[in-house]
């Protein structure tokens, strides 16, 4: 009972954030953003890959619920280029695919959507799945520091460093990436699982599949490795998932 007034303050939040669509079926695109209005979401709507780069650009949506089938570019490519956009706001991906073909969930999750949807689906599915992506953003971690020999984390300004040499260099991290760093400084040395990490991260907000942790994974050794292809830092364990080691 006692979470109930910060569910609702969650709630309001998520709904002032802002939705991007893109869907090339005009019927389907209006379901969706009719479907979401009600929910009380600001949503905009493109029908073509290269309309949604250029409104992601415009407008940096907090979400993108992003069809696989698109002219222009398809939606794996737009995922992509989104992702390599660094300095405009890193928005989460819903991609949504009417195969249903592991290859395709497969490949949407490793060119960096969250999540992805399976067409059809209900109208009371889309908007789970909405609200769960975007309650990762307001998940606030505790007010600690945590530091190893190259790196540290402030939780409370939300700050992670890497000093690789002399000088401290500041990461850009999105929240998730962030979030993801600071379980791991936490607990150096700890083997974690695909299932840990999505409990810490996410709990019964996370839908779909436990391999989107590689992608993020894959993701935030290119910003804390010196060869994310050799990881020093982030290092795979073979059949149990992952750990952070750094001895100095």
């Amino acid at each position: 009972m006692a979470d109930k007034p910060q569910r609702r303050i969650a709630d309001i939040l998520i709904n002032l954030m802002e939705l991007l669509i893109v869907e090339d079926d005009p019927e389907i695109g209006q379901l969706l953003q009719d479907t979401l209005t009600r929910e009380g979401f600001s949503c905009r709507l493109a029908t073509d890959g290269l309309q949604a780069l250029e409104d992601f650009r415009l407008y940096q949506p907090d979400l993108i619920i992003l069809d696989l089938m698109l002219p222009q570019l398809d939606g794996l490519e737009v995922c992509t280029r989104i992702r390599q956009t660094t300095h405009l706001k890193d928005p989460y991906i819903l991609m949504l695919t009417a195969k249903g073909e592991e290859i395709d969930r497969v490949i949407g999750l490793s060119t960096g959507a969250d999540d992805y949807l399976v067409k059809p689906f209900s109208p009371r599915e889309l908007v789970a799945r909405v609200r769960a992506l975007l309650r990762r953003s307001l998940r606030q971690a505790p007010s600690r520091t945590y530091q190893t020999a190259h790196f540290r984390i402030d939780l409370e300004q939300r700050v992670a460093t890497r000093s690789l040499s002399e000088e401290a260099e500041i990461l850009d991290l999105t929240p998730l990436e962030f979030n993801l760093l600071a379980t791991f400084l936490s607990y150096p040395g700890r083997v974690w699982s695909r299932s840990q990490l999505i409990e810490k991260l996410w709990g019964d907000d996370f839908f779909g599949d436990e391999r989107v942790v590689d992608t993020h994974i894959g993701r935030l050794r290119k910003k804390i490795e010196p060869d994310s292809s050799q990881p020093t830092f982030l290092k795979t364990v073979v059949g149990v998932g992952y750990k952070f080691e750094d001895v100095g």
